[in-house]
């Protein structure tokens, strides 16, 4: 498949479309990574909370696929502020890598610690631990309040996002910070059998999960959709072959109240 990826500044880019781990562990997790990347997923998306990043790099180890083409992102819990060396150096221990492709504070720490918990997040990308750095689930006074007291700007927010969720005002204040947004959640979010998206679905022959993640792609906004099943791995994979038109995505903006 041909995903196309947004850049995260000099030769490093993230691929639009990711797969996501959250709430799979064991062998569950190592079966489904190894079926996202025979599948042609090149982005695995985990977090030291979600208990499996030693099941991810053993699939991304064992997948024969080379290192350097599969985007891995992990991310830091709040509780660990004042610990993130020591937690990045066992996320990449378990992961089998020597960096991160990118390294996310998963939430806001307590009121008060984001920026010393950012400033260590920049050390660790100048150390080469991680290539790139972010946050998750910040707004944009969070965002605001690190790159003043930095002057380093998140490469990434990642958040929950949806057609329901669609917020224009919001993804043009990321981008005219040059901060890349990332939706997590595209299906929980989202009514499945909702007309306008069984509708379209209908008209390209897919199905409206692949509508749904088609519709991130074209917004250029980044997709982490997880699934543990074979079959719903490999389909939302299918997203070449069909492009939604100007129309189609103005009707799937317009299920969002925000838009």
């Amino acid at each position: 498949m041909t995903i196309p990826s947004a850049p995260l500044g000099g030769p490093l880019a993230m691929p639009l479309l990711g797969f996501g781990t959250w709430q799979i562990r064991g062998d569950a997790a190592y079966e489904a990574v190894r079926e996202a990347l025979e599948a042609g997923y090149r982005h695995l998306d985990t977090a030291t909370m979600y208990g499996n990043e030693a099941e991810v790099g053993r699939a991304l180890a064992d997948s024969g696929v080379p290192r350097d083409e599969v985007f891995v992102t992990t991310k830091l819990p709040p509780e660990r502020a004042g610990q993130e060396r020591d937690t990045l150096d066992a996320s990449r221990r378990a992961l089998g890598v020597d960096a991160v492709d990118l390294w996310l504070i998963h939430w806001p720490p307590r009121r008060g610690r984001s920026v010393a918990v950012w400033r260590e997040f920049v050390a660790a990308r100048d150390r080469g631990h991680a290539h790139a750095i972010g946050v998750s689930n910040y707004d944009i006074g969070d965002l605001d309040e690190l790159i003043a007291a930095t002057g380093v700007t998140p490469a990434v927010n990642q958040i929950r996002w949806g057609p329901k969720l669609y917020d224009p005002k919001l993804v043009a204040d990321h981008r005219e910070r040059g901060i890349v947004v990332e939706g997590y959640s595209p299906f929980k979010t989202t009514n499945l059998h909702d007309p306008v998206l069984t509708g379209i679905a209908t008209a390209h022959g897919v199905d409206p999960a692949r509508v749904v993640l088609r519709w991130h792609v074209q917004h250029g906004v980044v997709v982490i959709p997880k699934s543990g099943t074979p079959e719903r791995i490999a389909s939302n994979a299918r997203l070449d072959g069909f492009v939604l038109s100007d129309e189609e995505m103005a009707a799937i903006d317009a299920l969002s109240p925000l838009s």
